[in-house]
C-alpha cells in the first residue's frame, strides 16, 4: 500500500475535512506513488487562520533572523539533492540531470532570498522642507496564497515561497495535483530548518475547488499564480473584486531566431535543448524556430538528424534524453495539436505520434513541423509538449515581426555573430527575457523572471524584484523641526 499524505496546517499534518484522496502517478510507469488528501473549503479556512497566527509571530522577527531559517533550509536541500531529484523524476517524469537542476534552482533561490534578509532595501531622498527626512521601507503583505504548476515542482514553489518568507509573510500553498510529493518534501525541509508553526500551510487538491477557495478567500491578501493564460485571467478577475494583490506568470510561445551569420552547431544544440528539454513542458520552451532563408535547408537537415537520435524513456535511466509528458490529458492535448497542425497545412517533418519505449506511460515523439504560417494555431497557442514549428524569413526585421506576432511575451533568443543584430533583437523583441547565442531556457535566480503581453501582469519573480512581489512599500516622513510645516505651501526660509 502507498503512503497517504495529510494536509499541513499550523505546523502539523492534519486530516482533511472531505475524507477524499487522489493518486499521485508516475507518468513513465503509471505506478501509484502516494495517496494525497483532498482539502475542502473548511480546510482552507483552517489554513488561513493558522497563517494569520503565524504571520503575527513571523513578521515581528527581524528579516536577518528570518533569513537564517532560509540559509538552513538551503543546506538541507543541498544534502538531499539527489534524493529529491530521484523522487521528482518518478513524480514528474523529466530526466535526472534536469531534476537535479530543478533542486539546484531551489537551493539557489533560497540562498539568494536569504541574502536579501540583510538588505530589504528602501530609498532615502531629500525633502522640499527644512528639518525633514524622507524614506521608504518594505513591509510584509500578510497572508499570501501561492498556486504553483507541476513542471518545476520544487524550483517554482521556492521562487515564490522563499522571497515571501524573508519579506515576513505567512503562506497558504496549493501545489499542482500532479506533483504534490515534492511540495510535502519542501514543507518538511522548511519545518526542519526551524520555520515556526503556521508560517507555511499546505492544502492539496484540484484547482477547480481548492485553488478557487484560496483565490477567493477574503483574508488572503495576495495571490501569486503560475499557470495557463485562461486560468490567470480568471484569477485576476477574482482578485479584482476585493482589490487583492495578484502576480501572474502565464506561459509563452517562445521564438529562437537563427540568422545567416550564426554558429549553426551552437544554434542546433540550443534549439534541441530549448525545444525538447523537459519534453517541451516549460513556459520558456522553444516552440517557434525562425530561420533565415540562407541557412534554412542546412539547418533543418542537421536538426532532423539530431532529433532522430533522441532517446525516449524512463528519466531515471542515464541513456534517456526525453521522458514522458505529465499525464494522459497532456498526451491527448499534444496529439490534438499535431492533428490541428496537419489540418492547417503545416508539413509534419518528423514525429507526431505516441510512442512505446517499453513502458506504459505517457510518451510522445519529438515533433517537427515545417511550412508553418504565423496565423496557424500551432504558431499561436501554447502546446506545452515536444512540438517545434519552423518558419522561414528573409531578414532580421521580418524575423522580429514574426517573433512578436503572438499574444505571449516571455522568452526569446537570437543566434548571430553580429553585435548589431543582437542589440536590435534585444531592443525590438517583445519579451521579458532575451538570450543572445543561448536557448530560450536557462534563467538564473538573480535576474528577474517574467514576461509581457499575455505572459503576465507586470510583476517579476526572482532577482531584485522577488522581494517587491511580496512587499508593500511605505513612504515615511520624519519632521524634526518642532513646528507645523506644509508641503507645497510653506516656502523655504
Amino acid at each position: 500500500m502507498v503512503q497517504e499524505y495529510k494536509l499541513f496546517i499550523g505546523g502539523e499534518f492534519k486530516d482533511s475535512s472531505t475524507g477524499e484522496t487522489f493518486e499521485d502517478i508516475n507518468p513513465a510507469t503509471l505506478e501509484s506513488l502516494a495517496a494525497i488528501q483532498v482539502a475542502g473549503t473548511e480546510d482552507v479556512d483552517r489554513a488561513v487562520e493558522a497563517a494569520e497566527a503565524g504571520f503575527r509571530l513571523w513578521s515581528e522577527i527581524p528579516a536577518a533572523k528570518r533569513a537564517e531559517v532560509l540559509f538552513k533550509a538551503a543546506r538541507i536541500l543541498q544534502e538531499r539533492k539527489e534524493e529529491l531529484a530521484v523522487l521528482m523524476t518518478k513524480e514528474m517524469g523529466k530526466v535526472l540531470p534536469e531534476t537535479r537542476g530543478d533542486v539546484q534552482e531551489a537551493i539557489d533561490i533560497t540562498n539568494y532570498a536569504a541574502g536579501e534578509g540583510r538588505r530589504m532595501l528602501g530609498e532615502t531622498t531629500t525633502s522640499e522642507l527644512k528639518e525633514k527626512f524622507c524614506m521608504t521601507v518594505l513591509r510584509p503583505i500578510g497572508v499570501v496564497g501561492l498556486i504553483t504548476p507541476w513542471n518545476f515542482p520544487i524550483a517554482i514553489p521556492s521562487w515564490k515561497i522563499m522571497p515571501a518568507l524573508v519579506a515576513g509573510n505567512a503562506i497558504v500553498f496549493k501545489p499542482a495535483s500532479d506533483t504534490p510529493l515534492l511540495a510535502f518534501k519542501l514543507i518538511e525541509v522548511l519545518s526542519e530548518a526551524g520555520l515556526p508553526p503556521g508560517v507555511i500551510n499546505l492544502v492539496t487538491g484540484p484547482g477547480g475547488t481548492v485553488g478557487k477557495a484560496v483565490v477567493r478567500h477574503p483574508r488572503i491578501k495576495a495571490i501569486s499564480f503560475t499557470g495557463s493564460l485562461d486560468t490567470g485571467k480568471w484569477v485576476m478577475e477574482e482578485c479584482s473584486k476585493t482589490m487583492k494583490r495578484v502576480s501572474l506568470e502565464l506561459g509563452g510561445k517562445n521564438p529562437v531566431i537563427v540568422m545567416d551569420d550564426a554558429d549553426l552547431e551552437l544554434a542546433l544544440e540550443g534549439v534541441l535543448w530549448g525545444a525538447f528539454g523537459t519534453t517541451g513542458q516549460r513556459c520558456t520552451a522553444t516552440s517557434r524556430l525562425i530561420l533565415h532563408e540562407m541557412i534554412k535547408d542546412e539547418f533543418i537537415k542537421r536538426l532532423l538528424a539530431k532529433v532522430k537520435s533522441l532517446r525516449i524513456g524512463d528519466g531515471l535511466l542515464p541513456e534517456t534524453d526525453i521522458g514522458p509528458v505529465i499525464n494522459k490529458a497532456q498526451l491527448e492535448k499534444t496529439e490534438r495539436y499535431v492533428k490541428i497542425g496537419k489540418e492547417e497545412g503545416a508539413t509534419l517533418l518528423y514525429g507526431g505520434n505516441r510512442t512505446d519505449p517499453g513502458l506504459p506511460g505517457y510518451f510522445f515523439e519529438p515533433t517537427l513541423f515545417t511550412d508553418v504560417r504565423p496565423d496557424m494555431r500551432i504558431a499561436q497557442e501554447e502546446i506545452f509538449g515536444p512540438v517545434l514549428g519552423i518558419f522561414t524569413v528573409s531578414d532580421l526585421e521580418e524575423a522580429i515581426e514574426l517573433a512578436n506576432s503572438t499574444k505571449y511575451g516571455l522568452s526569446s533568443a537570437i543566434y548571430t555573430r553580429s553585435v548589431g543584430n543582437a542589440f536590435r533583437a534585444i531592443e525590438k523583441i517583445e519579451a521579458g527575457i532575451t538570450y543572445v547565442n543561448a536557448p530560450t531556457i536557462g534563467a538564473e535566480v538573480h535576474l528577474p523572471f517574467g514576461g509581457v503581453k499575455g505572459t503576465g501582469n507586470g510583476f517579476r519573480e526572482a532577482g531584485t524584484e522577488a522581494i517587491k512581489e511580496f512587499s508593500e512599500v511605505k513612504a515615511v516622513y520624519i519632521d524634526y523641526s518642532g513646528r507645523l510645516q506644509k508641503a507645497q505651501i510653506d516656502s523655504a526660509e
